[in-house]
């Protein structure tokens, strides 16, 4: 393997190929991370909706995931980045301001962002309902509303018991991040592929990629068991999943 060649010019003089895989590994953590937030935020409302006692607050959210869920993400993709913009005019107006790369970037976190949110939503659920009326009633008995029951008791507990799956939901949306080649972004796998192509250097190029993609997935992986192991609730959560 002659890992010299990353640090060989690229054909148009600017750079190396190792910045070239530095500059994929940048897009793949700023869509991740961005994806994240907005996967996170969504998904904890709609999943909130879902364990509403209104049915049609319920039949809402669950609309909401199924939607999202049974779509293949490559045709989300695709959806956003060329159908979303002719179908909504504002959407339009807004995406001709953009230099093309912006336009790529944002509907890789939008899209991403979205899909993700309807998996985190199961979780938040099932975290939620996993919990004893008995919380929510002492909550109601001690004067706190509803929503404030949900902001100091339930979610909070929600949260520590469903760290584990949602671990693997965080570490999904960094590997999701490689479809979003199929629409421009030059994240970490297409950076790999461009450099295989102008190279002929397949084996190098996507196993340096492999490895980045691993030290991140363990990295996060280590620090969400550090955190579980901070938050863990006797009784609710233990090391190795037991309950």
């Amino acid at each position: 393997m002659n890992l010299a060649i990353f640090f060989e010019q690229v054909p148009d003089g600017d750079g190396t190929w190792w910045e070239m895989l530095a500059s994929g590994l940048g897009w793949t953590l700023g869509a991740a991370f961005f994806a994240w937030i907005i996967a996170f935020t969504l998904g904890s409302i709609v999943g909130v909706v879902r364990t509403a006692n209104k049915p049609w607050l319920v039949h809402l959210g669950n609309a909401y995931v199924e939607l999202f869920r049974n779509i293949p993400l490559i045709v989300q993709f695709f959806v956003w980045y060329f159908v979303v913009p002719g179908l909504i005019p504002a959407v339009k107006l807004w995406v001709v301001t953009l230099d093309p790369t912006e336009h790529q970037f944002v509907t890789a976190i939008v899209c991403l962002g979205m899909f993700t949110s309807a998996r985190i939503s199961e979780q938040v659920r099932s975290g939620i309902q996993s919990l004893s009326a008995g919380q929510t009633n002492a909550g109601l008995a001690m004067g706190l509303t509803l929503p404030q029951v949900y902001r100091h008791v339930t979610l909070p507990m929600a949260y520590r018991i469903v760290i584990p799956p949602m671990t693997s939901e965080f570490l999904t949306i960094f590997k999701n991040s490689s479809t979003a080649l199929t629409i421009g972004v030059l994240e970490l796998t297409a950076q790999s592929r461009q450099i295989s192509e102008y190279t002929f250097k397949t084996f190098e190029a996507f196993t340096a990629a492999t490895l980045i993609y691993i030290v991140i997935t363990m990295t996060v992986i280590f620090a969400m068991r550090a955190l579980e192991s901070r938050v863990a609730v006797p009784g609710y959560i233990a090391q190795g999943g037991g309950r």
